[in-house]
């Protein structure tokens, strides 16, 4: 097994399908900018339609983080799976995913910097990507304490600041009205939906890997949800784990 698959974070979001934040700049097409003064010739023309984008991105991020939601709809990992999400910035997230391909589900749950991820989920993500992994039956309940990465919790559903307006994608979720930003790097893409009135939320996440693509749809802003981190008798560090299933 390898060593650096069991201790990168970024490993932890793709079990999950979830976008891995930055992944590069978009061809999308941006909003005009008003006409502004020129520049001296050492400073650049400041784009403001762009400077407009990152600040609606920016204000979404900082709403979804302090708003309680709950999401659902497909990965492009596991096989092709589908996942469920609940966020309370009291408690923190929690996910449940289920993979179509080998009918193997779990969850994972983040909070304060850390993440816990079932040992039966993970193990089968580390198969699908070409590990041999051998669960101990002892394992079968045990969560493997990880990183979420440098947005912390928010990882699992913060849009991509790199992302650009694309109006040519705006729509409408659940009645709606939408606007689109897209980040896109190769075959990589994600298009996200984001409320184009009253309370900017995310409504909509579309991914697209290497040909696979899968939609996620957020809802039930500010209902409560109860949200309950494994008990530490039921953790298991990074090393321990990658001890027990190596042998």
């Amino acid at each position: 097994m390898s060593k650096k698959m069991l201790t990168q974070s970024a490993a932890l979001l793709d079990v999950f399908g979830m976008a891995v934040t930055g992944c590069g700049s978009s061809s999308a097409s941006k909003d005009a900018a008003p006409d502004t003064p020129s520049a001296p010739a050492d400073r650049p023309t400041p784009d403001v339609g762009n400077d407009r984008d990152t600040l609606k991105i920016k204000s979404t991020n900082l709403l979804m983080r302090n708003t309680s939601f709950h999401a659902s709809g497909t990965t492009t990992t596991l096989g092709g799976g589908s996942l469920e999400m609940w966020s309370d910035p009291g408690q923190g997230l929690r996910l449940k995913a289920t993979s179509s391909k080998s009918g193997q589900s779990g969850e994972m749950f983040c909070k304060e910097g850390a993440t816990y991820t079932s040992a039966p989920l993970f193990a089968d993500s580390l198969r699908q990507s070409g590990q041999n992994i051998t669960l101990p039956p002892a394992l079968t309940d045990v969560y493997v304490l990880g990183t979420p990465g440098q947005q912390g919790c928010s990882s699992f559903y913060a849009i991509a600041e790199t992302a650009q307006r694309a109006p040519d994608q705006d729509g409408s979720v659940n009645g709606t009205k939408t606007h689109a930003v897209v980040a896109a790097a190769g075959p990589t893409s994600d298009v996200y939906q984001i409320a184009a009135e009253d309370k900017s939320y995310l409504l909509q996440l579309r991914s697209t890997r290497d040909g696979r693509t899968s939609t996620t749809t957020y809802d039930s802003f500010g209902d409560t949800f109860s949200i309950t981190m494994p008990s530490d008798d039921k953790t298991m560090s990074m090393n321990e784990f990658r001890r027990r299933v190596t042998g």
